[in-house]
Order: structure tokens, then C-alpha cells, then sequence
């Protein structure tokens, strides 16, 4: 009993504070400014097989545990710079994920990243729906329906830009970064609609998803970071709705990462049959 009292006291304060959510220009231009930061680190990174990777840069000790853990399965998921930190009108959010892939190549990569009408094959239940709007010139519009669920369900229907490529023969990147975010109230009913963009209950405004891939001679070494931004928290109520808030970026990117790395798999057993 005391469970469901706490889950109804959990969604009315959800409820109480979501009203006067605004995405404000300011949290709008941190969100630019810090991922522009992350491009042009992951940029410097790209520049070399040697340095890929995050992981690859880590000290000989730290590598040699990534190592080790990688290659026996282990799903690394890791906070940067913090993981959720305070931005003037928001939250911003920044995780990153590792895993190896035995069997799976470079080209498998980019080709799931690629597959834009099919995502939710592989991403249900988070994604409901994918379609390409566009793509001229290496640069792909997509539309994505993604389905959030902790404590309270939250649907939201997103565009991002995306660019994919191979930088090698054995190594790749996806640069995904949200051009707008609605939140869907009464999501597959007839009173179905899309809250103003930015005006909501901010559980999401921004998300841009940045993927690092290198082949290696038994399998294929990929790295993920999620940068987002969301609505900050009333005073009062940190306590009650910050770890909700922390935990939902964490927890999309391992379900991502899970995802990802059940789909090479089979696809590598595909290719030894």
C-alpha cells in the first residue's frame, strides 16, 4: 500500500512543477555550446585509428581494465563531465557507453545506423516509429516516435539531422543531433496532439547522439555518447524528481547500446551461415 501511495504522490508532483516548463534561450545556447565542444573533441579523436575511441585514451592501467571488461562483455556506461549538471533554465545531460562486438564489422555498423525506416525493429519499445525525411549530399532528416516510460509515460515525436559515414576501412561515425522535440499528449487516441515545442512538461527538449565505431581483427569496438537537455527542477522538490530525471538519459543509453549490440550479433551469426 505504501508502494502505490508513493507512486501517486511521485506523478502529482510530476504533474504540479511540468506546467511551467519553457525551454529559455539561454538553456538552448549551453546545450549548443557544450555539444560543440563534444564535436570538436570527437573530431580531434577521429583524426587517428590510435585515438578513436574515448577509451582509447584512457591511461595503460584504466585501458587494460577496459579491456579486460569489454571483451568478456561488460557494458560500460559511464557519466562525463559529471553526468547531469545545472545550465541556466535546464539540465544537461551527458553519458557515454562502450561495448565490443565479436564478429561484427564496420560496414554492419553503418548500415544498421543507416537503416532509418526500420529503427524500430530494433529499438522498440523506445522507438514506436522511424521514417527518412530526406537525405541529399550525406545528410539525413529523420523523424522518430520514442516512447519513455518511468513512473509516468512520456511519447515524443522528434526530428534530428544525422550524419553517417565510414572514416576507413575499419572505422566509422553517426553524428545525430535533434532539430525539434514535441511531446505527445494523449499519444494513439483520437485526441492525439503535440504540445507546443519547448512549452511542455520538459522531460526532453534536446538530444544529439554521437556514435564512434573501429574494427578490430575479432570483432568491433563501439562507443556511444548521449548529450540531452531537459527541464530543471523546482526547488522543493529535487529530492523527488532528480533521480528520475538522472536516471532516464543513463538507462536510454544502455537500452540502446543493448540493442545495438543484439542486432550485429545476429547478424553476424547470419554471415557464418
Amino acid at each position: 500500500m505504501r508502494v502505490r501511495i508513493q507512486i501517486v504522490e511521485i506523478v502529482l508532483c510530476l504533474a504540479i512543477p511540468s506546467a511551467a516548463a519553457h525551454l529559455s534561450s539561454p538553456a538552448q545556447r549551453a546545450f549548443d555550446d557544450y555539444t560543440a565542444t563534444v564535436e570538436k573533441r570527437l573530431t580531434q579523436q577521429h583524426a587517428s585509428p590510435d585515438t578513436y575511441l574515448a577509451v582509447l585514451n584512457l591511461g595503460p592501467a584504466e585501458r587494460a581494465d577496459a579491456d579486460r571488461d569489454l571483451r568478456s562483455g561488460v557494458l560500460r556506461v559511464e557519466p562525463v563531465n559529471g553526468g547531469t549538471h545545472e545550465v541556466s533554465g535546464g539540465l544537461l545531460h551527458h553519458w557515454r557507453g562502450e561495448m565490443f562486438v565479436p564478429g561484427a564489422n564496420a560496414k554492419d555498423m553503418l548500415a544498421l545506423l543507416r537503416d532509418y525506416n526500420h529503427l524500430a525493429l530494433y529499438y522498440a519499445p523506445e522507438v514506436e516509429s522511424s521514417r527518412l525525411l530526406s537525405d541529399r549530399d550525406g545528410t539525413a532528416n529523420i523523424a522518430i516516435r520514442m516512447r519513455k516510460q518511468k513512473v509516468i509515460t512520456v511519447v515524443l515525436d522528434t526530428e534530428y539531422n544525422v550524419q553517417t559515414d565510414l572514416t576507413s576501412a575499419i572505422s566509422g561515425y553517426s553524428l545525430s543531433r535533434s532539430t525539434h522535440v514535441w511531446e505527445v499528449e494523449g499519444a494513439g487516441t483520437l485526441h492525439e496532439r503535440r504540445l507546443a515545442e519547448g512549452d511542455d512538461d520538459g522531460f526532453l527538449w534536446r538530444l544529439n547522439s554521437y556514435w564512434s565505431f573501429l574494427e578490430l581483427s575479432d570483432g568491433l569496438l563501439i562507443e556511444c555518447e548521449a548529450v540531452s537537455l531537459t527541464r530543471d527542477i523546482p526547488i522543493g522538490l529535487a529530492w523527488l524528481i532528480m533521480p528520475i530525471i538522472q536516471e532516464m538519459p543513463q538507462e536510454s543509453l544502455k537500452f540502446t547500446l543493448t540493442a545495438t549490440r543484439k542486432t550485429l550479433q545476429s547478424n553476424a551469426l547470419r554471415g557464418t551461415n
